[in-house]
């Protein structure tokens, strides 16, 4: 099976992120304008937390606060949960489900070096499922 370091390959090492300190209507613009549904919360070269669509929704929108005089600092996870590139697909997914995540930071030696999604490993174990499916209709048919 695929390590993270194959699926981040695929994908590019694109990593979008946002200081503590910015207001929250700078990270939705920003989220919406790549198109992505969380982004990494940096104090620096430092991952200090996640903030996600979920977060938003459900500490912005929900409590009636302002995007703009909200920090992502008051809404971000806080203790975002990270693996490393070596990490297998399946043990993310894993991760992912038991922890109702989708979005884990990859991290090398301290420092983040991409991203993945539930999507991107949706997709992975599906690709690897049919790709074993493919293996055993040959044998069968063989």
């Amino acid at each position: 099976m695929s390590q993270v370091k194959h699926l981040l390959q695929g994908k590019g090492n694109a990593i979008y992120s946002i200081a503590p300190d910015a207001p929250v209507l700078e990270a939705i613009k920003h989220m919406a304008e790549h198109r992505i549904g969380a982004l990494l919360v940096m104090r620096g070269e430092q991952l200090v937390g996640v903030m996600s669509e979920r977060d938003y929704a459900r500490k912005v929108i929900l409590q009636g606060r302002s995007s703009s005089q909200t920090a992502v600092s008051d809404i971000m996870s806080s203790t975002p949960l990270t693996v490393g590139p070596d990490t297998d697909v399946f043990d993310c997914m894993r991760l992912c489900t038991d922890s109702r995540i989708r979005h884990l930071p990859v991290v090398q030696d301290g420092k983040v070096v991409g991203v993945i999604s539930i999507g991107d490993l949706v997709k992975a174990v599906i690709d690897a499922q049919a790709e074993q499916i493919e293996h055993l209709q040959r044998y069968i048919t063989s």
